[in-house]
């Protein structure tokens, strides 16, 4: 078995529209495949800091057998945009060439509506499971970051995981957290099976998996201004992030039961 994921790599060919629904100003275009895509550019607010959260969480998601649209790597090359009229598009364009992210884009697809849709209690203690293990902030009743597509429900923006990553800093304890933001999960009044999904779920997530995962990072997104350390020595961070965090789960599990208690 490869110790590296394989994702496609699309030349992105016309920029349709923007999607001003995301602080980062993702845009729907289509590639070289005929294909459209939700395009989240490295030149945008984060950079590739959320483009390897997207990454990560989108794959983990897919890995534990979750509904996640393909994920490819989308090149911008250096002519692209310049015809784009809005400046801020055009900086944004400018200032993403090569490799970014994107997602296929489930057309006809609706948001996820916690009222309209009842969601089976494992389903919705895998989902939880999954966001208080990659400390996903952003699935909440304000934004619930999914979508159902043919009845099925789909996750989509994980760009808001690994905030431990913005700072740096005490990576270590950062893994160990409780993920208190996890109580307002829209999906955690339903997560009634967190222990047992604890348990499929970190049988599936062997640290081969998640090296496996980690290393579809391409490299020029780990060249970050402030950072000497060279790419291989950040992905095996994220690799032990996340491995720490795995064999901790029952500090993520136990906040995330409390903070349940307290809803209902």
């Amino acid at each position: 078995m490869s110790d590296t994921l394989h994702l496609r790599t699309v030349q992105v060919t016309r920029y349709i529209t923007p999607l001003r629904e995301g602080g980062s100003l993702p845009a729907l275009a289509e590639a070289d495949d005929d294909f459209k895509y939700v395009l989240k550019f490295k030149g945008a607010g984060h950079g590739s800091k959320a483009l390897i959260a997207e990454l990560l969480g989108g794959e983990i998601a897919r890995a534990l057998g979750l509904q996640v649209p393909e994920i490819v790597f989308a090149n911008l090359d250096e002519a692209f945009g310049r015809t784009e009229a809005d400046e801020e598009i055009q900086d944004l364009l400018q200032g993403s060439q090569g490799l970014n992210l994107a997602l296929h884009f489930l057309t006809g697809a609706i948001t996820f509506d916690p009222v309209v849709t009842d969601v089976d209690p494992l389903l919705a203690s895998q989902i939880v499971w999954l966001d208080a293990f990659i400390t996903n902030v952003d699935r909440t009743f304000r934004n619930t970051n999914m979508l159902i597509w043919h009845k099925e429900l789909w996750l989509i923006d994980h760009g808001a995981s690994f905030y431990f990553h913005h700072s740096w800093n005490n990576w270590e304890n950062h893994a160990k957290s409780p993920f208190a933001l996890i109580k307002d999960h829209v999906l955690l009044p339903k997560a009634t099976e967190l222990e047992q999904v604890d348990k499929a779920f970190k049988e599936i997530l062997t640290e081969e998996k998640i090296r496996e995962i980690v290393n579809t990072i391409p490299d020029e997104w780990l060249l970050w201004d402030d950072n000497r350390d060279v790419p291989e020595d950040l992905k095996e961070v994220y690799i032990q992030f996340l491995l720490i965090r795995k064999n901790n789960s029952e500090i993520f599990i136990k906040e995330a039961q409390n903070a349940r208690q307290t809803l209902i």
